[in-house]
């Protein structure tokens, strides 16, 4: 497996090697020793979810507060989305910024998105099936997020934004000057 550190301190990029034959292919999508070693940290992941979306569908950016922030282990089983996270670590040196990086069914990378950060992805092929792994349960009032289109990140979703689909939800996020402290 290879691990590429981001511009933002632990976010990591997994990809696995690939193990090709005339039937097919095998990788080890996870390994909770290699992924821990990778991270410094031990997480522990006790929650797995799964959407399916359509070409042009954005999710996010999401995120937990507080006491039940997540850390989330993300990654495409078919399809290809544009993954992004977003540093809300009030005391760190890339608060505000964000990386993005290109999920696939054709490069099984996956994405490590530590507590602290906001998260949230756009479908750019026809469907899209996004798996993560979380750290900690969902908990609904503790719900939080930024506005995918907030000026100040400058994120750029390799889409159009007339080909946006975008829930009400997600459109009346607050912009990162107006989101108050997320409890980082």
């Amino acid at each position: 497996m290879t691990i590429t550190t981001t511009p933002l301190s632990g976010c990591f990029v997994f990809t696995p090697r690939i193990f090709n034959d005339d039937r097919g292919y095998f990788f080890e999508s996870y390994n909770t020793r290699t992924f821990n070693d990778a991270a410094g940290a031990q997480i522990n992941f006790v929650q797995d979810n799964q959407s399916f979306s359509t070409k042009g569908v954005l999710r996010g950016l999401h995120l937990q507060t507080g006491p039940h922030a997540q850390s989330k282990l993300v990654r495409v089983s078919q399809g290809e989305v544009l993954d992004v996270a977003v540093d809300l670590r009030k005391n760190s040196p890339t608060y505000g910024l964000h990386h993005a990086a290109i999920l696939s069914d054709k490069n099984h990378s996956q994405f490590f998105i530590p507590r602290g950060f906001a998260h949230g992805f756009v479908v750019l092929s026809d469907t899209a099936v996004f798996q993560y792994k979380c750290d900690n349960y969902y908990h609904k009032p503790s719900e939080g997020g930024l506005h995918y289109a907030d000026p100040s990140l400058a994120i750029d979703w390799s889409l159009p934004s007339a080909e946006l689909l975008v829930s009400e939800k997600d459109r009346e996020l607050p912009f990162l000057k107006d989101a108050g402290d997320f409890g980082f």
